[in-house]
Parts: structure tokens; sequence; C-alpha cells
């Protein structure tokens, strides 16, 4: 349980990090680059948002403020129902709880600046304000990837193994496996975003993108930018191969598993615990894949903004429904928690 405090303060370390690089790299260009070469220097970036629409600003704001709320909530309900009911005290759910705290810490790090865009059009952010933008949006997309992979494992060893389930998935085991996830996040996005902090910048400063995203960065570097967009497409086949290969295997070995159980009633269940995970997998790979498994970065950005939309706004705002309603376990532990508020009134 105490071990879950912890999160916060590792997610806060390595952004803190990752900010202070940000600076050392600026300041480093600014040495080197010199008063003869001040058409390089970037002060601000203008995000574009969505030009085509801004004359329906405010009933977008207001759509994207309650889709925002309702997930922020919907993600706090399952932090707060999966700690606090002792039914719920299992690896799935603190893996579970993982990602939605991950989630929250996503859609914060986006949402609040589209919203701006959609009140107020075309919004100003500063350089390193931009790149760490960037940083910890895909940071934090690579850990939550990770962690569906650690979620099929999980789904795996309860389903296929469980004589060994609970001597595997001690809590000790479940930290390291969200601490690697972090690692990782950090450790492969921090190289390509610091790479291409270093390219020089000239000509439109316009992103046509409503958040700081690595291809509209690399769309108004004029630098040679060839080495950097292989690395990040090396590393996005990557995470996504990963995660994807591991859930294959857990769910191919959880489909032969199910089929073999006698009863019904268990095939029934171990199929709608599984089902939800698929879910919102799916939706994840679609768009992620569309955005970034592609060798050139600048191919279809118009585009990569719908796309980037269902990662940020609408799987986050379905991973609570998904979750609480299609989990028996989650609805009992919430219909429960209602019970006792109405009897203290």
């Amino acid at each position: 349980m105490t071990l879950f405090y912890m999160f916060p303060k590792v997610l806060n370390s390595s952004v803190m990090i990752f900010y202070k690089i940000a600076h050392r790299v600026e300041e480093m260009e600014k040495s080197v680059i010199g008063d003869t070469r001040n058409w390089t220097e970037v002060q601000e970036f203008t995000l574009e948002g969505f030009p085509a629409v801004q004359n329906l600003g405010k009933v977008l704001f207001l759509v994207h403020l309650l889709a925002y709320l309702a997930s922020i909530m919907g993600n706090t309900l399952i932090i707060t129902i999966t700690w606090t009911d002792h039914r719920l005290q299992t690896p799935m759910y603190f893996f579970l709880r993982s990602f939605s705290f991950f989630e929250c810490c996503f859609v914060t790090t986006v949402i609040p600046k589209l919203l701006a865009i959609f009140l107020s059009g075309r919004q100003s952010i500063s350089f390193v304000a931009c790149f760490t933008q960037a940083f910890v949006f895909l940071f934090l997309g690579t850990t939550v990837f990770f962690l569906m992979a650690v979620l099929s494992l999980d789904r795996y060893l309860a389903i296929c193994k469980p004589l060994y389930y609970s001597t595997i998935m001690n809590p000790r085991m479940c930290f390291l496996l969200v601490t690697a996830c972090l690692s990782l996040g950090f450790v492969l996005m921090v190289v390509p975003i610091i790479m291409l902090s270093q390219s020089s910048f000239c000509g439109s400063h316009v992103i046509p993108h409503f958040f700081c995203d690595f291809g509209p960065l690399i769309h108004l570097s004029c630098s040679d930018t060839r080495s950097t967009e292989m690395l990040a497409f090396i590393l996005a086949l990557f995470i996504l191969l990963t995660s994807l290969i591991v859930t294959i295997i857990a769910y191919s070995n959880i489909v032969v598993t199910v089929v073999r159980l006698p009863s019904a009633k268990e095939r029934q269940k171990a199929f709608s615990t599984c089902s939800s995970h698929l879910i919102v997998l799916s939706l994840m790979y679609g768009s992620c894949v569309f955005i970034y498994v592609k060798p050139k970065q600048t191919n279809r950005l118009d585009s990569n903004r719908e796309a980037a939309l269902v990662n940020t706004v609408v799987t986050p705002l379905l991973n609570p429904v998904i979750y609480t309603l299609r989990n028996k376990q989650v609805h009992q532990a919430l219909r429960d928690a209602l019970s006792r508020v109405r009897l203290q009134k």
C-alpha cells in the first residue's frame, strides 16, 4: 500500500531531471551559437490547434472540458475504490491503480493547453516548456504501454498459472515492475527529445498541432534530423512491438486455458476480465501506430491531430467506463461504497 505513495515522487523526479537537462541544453546552444547566429534561437513556439473549427471554439471547449473532468474523476474513482476496498487489494488492481494515476498525469500534460486554444485561439509556449511537454507526454505514453504489457502478463499468470500467481506477483515484484515501466519510459524518450532540442529552428515557429509532439517539432527544424527521425521510428517500433508481442503471447495462452475450463461461468468471468483490457489496447495501438510508426515523422501531420485526440481525450475517458462497468468486482465495490455513504447519512 505505502509503495504507491512513491510513484508521484518518482514521476516528479523524472520530470525535474529532464527540465534541468532542457535548461542546460538551451544554455549550451546559446553559448555555441553566439550573436552571429541569433536567427536559430527560438524563445517560444505557437500551438496552432484546430484553425478549421475555431468558430466552434466555445462549444469544443465545453465538450473537451467535460471529457477532461470525467476522465480525471473516473480515474480518481478507480484509484480510490481499489485502494480502500480490501477485496481489490490484488496485483491486478495495483497495476490498474498505477495505470489510472499515469492516465491522470498523461491527460493533464496536454488537455489544459488544448482548452486554452479552444477558448482563445493560438497559444504561445516557451522553448523549454514545449520540449518538457513533449518529453512528459512521450515518457508517460511509453510507461502506459509497458504497463499494459505488465497487465497482460498479470492476467496470464492469474489464469494460466494460478498456483504460482501469489508467489510471483508479490507486492515487491509489483512495485519493481511498475518502476521498470517508468525507468524504461524515461530512458527511451529522453535521448530523442534531447537530440531534437539541439536542432536549429528557423522560419515558421507555428506548430501544426495542439501540443508539442515529436513529429510537428521535427517539421519545424531546419537541421538534418534524419538520424533523430530514424531513432524515433526504431524506438516507437520497439515499444509498440514489445508490448504487443507480450500481449499476444499472454492472451493466446489465456484463450487456450479458458476454453479448457469446465464451467461456463468461469469461462465468462475470465473473458469478461480480459475483454476490457483488449478494448483499451486496440484503441491505444490503433492511434499510436498511425501517428508514430513511420520513418518520416513529418508525414500526415494534419491527420495526426485527429488521431492524437483518441489517445489524449477518447481513451482516457473510456478507460474508467470500461474498467468499472465491465468489471463486476469494481462494480460491487462501488455499490458497497455507495451503500456505506447512504447509511452514514
